[in-house]
């Protein structure tokens, strides 16, 4: 090799190792080979629960099951439910004209580092409980500022009531909504959230990103505009920390949809074995 191509490369191979080095990485990133999976997703049943006002809930109808005159087994089903139930997505559009239906919200806004409020404490005194923006500069006086990108998530602790609709919502009577009571995001704290920390998503373990008690929705309509997906009936957030884990949040792809039923998994780093 000729001295003048020797003295080519080296600048060149110098200039990519400074952009290498320079270009943004994503610490924390989750590698499976040494995490702990964590399914945050209600099954979907007969006892599944639905907004009150739903015309139905979530029917399982048998197609086939059983032995083929080939002699193998063989089974199939056909479903049918309403958008919103279950641990489901709220897509933009939901709340917000013209805003993103679920198959047209990216990846991107459904993948990311989890941010895990827990104010079960609070909650138990208080099933209307609203998070408010000084528990999120709480947390963050804890645990650092919410780091852009990041999946908020509300722990209340209302996961255990589930599927007991009375507990859950605070009212079982099937086709009015006007006296449920259960805990979410306060307006000013998800406004921080969203337009301060610029989170990708917010979710919880209740039926709404807003409050029970909510006629006009504050939060739903912030979310909304500001193309912010909603994950709601959320379960086991327990079990998450409050930062350190991925969360992997994939909706049924529904065309037009103002959501769908969704599959939603924390990855969670284990601690290194003690030698």
């Amino acid at each position: 090799m000729t001295p003048r191509r020797v003295a080519w490369i080296l600048p060149g191979a110098l200039v990519a190792c400074l952009l290498l080095a320079a270009s943004p990485k994503r610490p924390g990133s989750p590698d499976l080979s040494s995490s702990r999976l964590i399914d945050l997703t209600h099954a979907f049943d007969e006892r599944t629960i639905y907004w009150p006002t739903s015309p139905s809930g979530f029917e399982l109808k048998p197609l086939a099951s059983g032995q083929t005159p080939g002699g193998w087994f063989y089974a199939a089903n056909s479903f049918c439910a309403p958008e919103h139930g279950g641990t489901h997505l709220d897509a933009p559009h939901h709340f917000a004209e013209g805003g993103q239906t679920a198959d047209q919200i990216p990846l991107a806004s459904l993948i990311g580092p989890a941010a895990v409020f827990d104010v079960r404490v609070k909650a138990a005194a208080d099933p209307d409980y609203r998070l408010t923006e000084a528990d999120v500069r709480a947390w963050e006086a804890i645990h650092g500022p919410v780091r852009q990108g990041s999946i908020a998530l509300l722990c209340t602790g209302w996961s255990s009531r589930w599927p007991d609709r009375k507990r859950y919502l605070g009212d079982d009577r099937p086709g009015d909504a006007s006296n449920l009571h259960f805990p979410s995001f306060g307006e000013a704290a998800a406004r921080l959230l969203i337009h301060d920390r610029r989170v990708r998503a917010i979710g919880l373990d209740t039926a709404s990103i807003d409050y029970g008690p909510s006629k006009d929705f504050p939060v739903h309509r912030l979310a909304g505009e500001a193309g912010v997906p909603g994950l709601e009936n959320v379960a086991n957030l327990e079990e998450v920390p409050a930062i350190g884990a991925w969360v992997f949040a994939l909706p049924m792809k529904i065309a037009g949809g103002s959501g769908g039923p969704l599959r939603i998994v924390a990855v969670v780093p284990e601690a290194p074995a003690a030698q």
